[in-house]
């Protein structure tokens, strides 16, 4: 294993001190191990809080900042953050106008942010959550019951992030990233494992002929393992999966994005980005905005998501609102 570590122990705590030394407008709280903007609490603003294990970067702190979340906390490598943590940031970024948790379906995440909501009830500080569950390759799999929860992550946390910037309370902002996870579905495909600094090998075999169809973004089997072929072929499949679990409305525009999961060039992205577009145009889909490149990735993983968001007039409006994020960055 070659990777830019000091040890595998200390990552995530190294990491945080990169963030904190490459983005000044962003207070990384090392120590409790959550990211928020310099500027929190915003005064009569709904605070943003997302978060889970790390390896998924950009996702969550690359995305802090105006117009998208208040705070990120960063788990341990693909491990969920703890209650404390959650706490914590919640607290950094609440002025008395509550604070929405936008939670990814698994497991861990789901106990430990409802762990975090009880403490913040007891601290008299009012949440509430978005689930996001849009990955349609499988029901159940080894980190969830239900739905896993990938790209359209970015999606809740853009709109929801733009509607709280314009004043909305609580209610409204969680109203609309649920809505926005309902209009949203995810399908990936994985060209190679990943390596986890820990165990410093592939997550699993797979041979150099073959790729894992519907893989999660913890390496997570999907629904077949299936020869390799060309772009257009597995574009095809990525856009049926995913408008086969949600079939677009007509004259419905559409937010998509192509996602590498961290080890895909991007001139690969966009031959595939090529492929998919057509495909979509074919299913009737008005694509209204779009994005390409590493977004929710899974460490050094080798592969791409679609996600298709089937957006109102309204989502739209908010997903062009200015944001300025480490990673995402428009308007300002």
């Amino acid at each position: 294993m070659k990777k830019f570590v000091n040890s595998p122990d200390t990552i995530l705590r190294d990491a945080l001190t990169g963030v904190a030394a490459a983005h000044p407008e962003l207070s990384v709280d090392v120590e409790r191990r959550f990211v928020t903007r310099a500027d929190a609490p915003r005064p009569g603003k709904v605070g943003l809080v997302s978060g889970g294990g790390s390896g998924h970067e950009p996702l969550h702190a690359g995305f802090v900042g105006p117009g998208m979340l208040d705070a990120a906390c960063p788990g341990e490598i693909f491990t969920s953050p703890v209650p404390d943590q959650m706490l914590g940031a919640a607290s950094a970024v609440d002025s008395g106008f509550g604070v929405l948790f936008i939670v990814k379906n698994y497991t861990g995440d789901v106990m430990n942010f409802e762990m975090a909501a009880e403490l913040a009830a007891d601290d008299g500080l009012e949440t509430a959550s978005v689930l996001v569950n849009d990955d349609v390759a499988v029901q159940d799999s080894t980190f969830t019951a239900g739905r896993r929860g990938t790209g359209a992550t970015l999606f809740v946390e853009k709109i929801a992030g733009a509607l709280a910037d314009q004043g909305a309370d609580l209610a409204a902002v969680a109203d609309i990233g649920r809505r926005v996870n309902a209009s949203s579905r995810s399908f990936a495909i994985a060209l190679t494992a990943c390596t986890t600094p820990a165990t410093g090998k592939p997550g699993f075999d797979l041979p150099s002929d073959e790729i894992e169809v519907g893989v999660g973004i913890h390496g997570e089997p999907g629904r077949s393992r299936e020869k390799m072929r060309p772009a257009s072929d597995l574009a095809a499949e990525l856009v049926e999966t995913v408008l086969d679990d949600l079939p677009p409305s007509s004259d419905s525009p559409a937010i998509v994005m192509l996602n590498g999961m961290g080890g895909t060039p991007l001139i690969e992205l966009y031959v595939l980005y090529g492929e998919v577009s057509t495909r979509l145009e074919e299913r009737g889909v008005r694509i209204a905005r779009s994005l390409v490149g590493n977004y929710v990735t899974s460490l050094d993983m080798a592969g791409a998501s679609l996600t298709v968001c089937h957006a109102d007039d309204r989502m739209i409006e908010l997903w062009d609102a200015p944001v300025r994020t480490p990673a995402l960055r428009w308007g300002v």
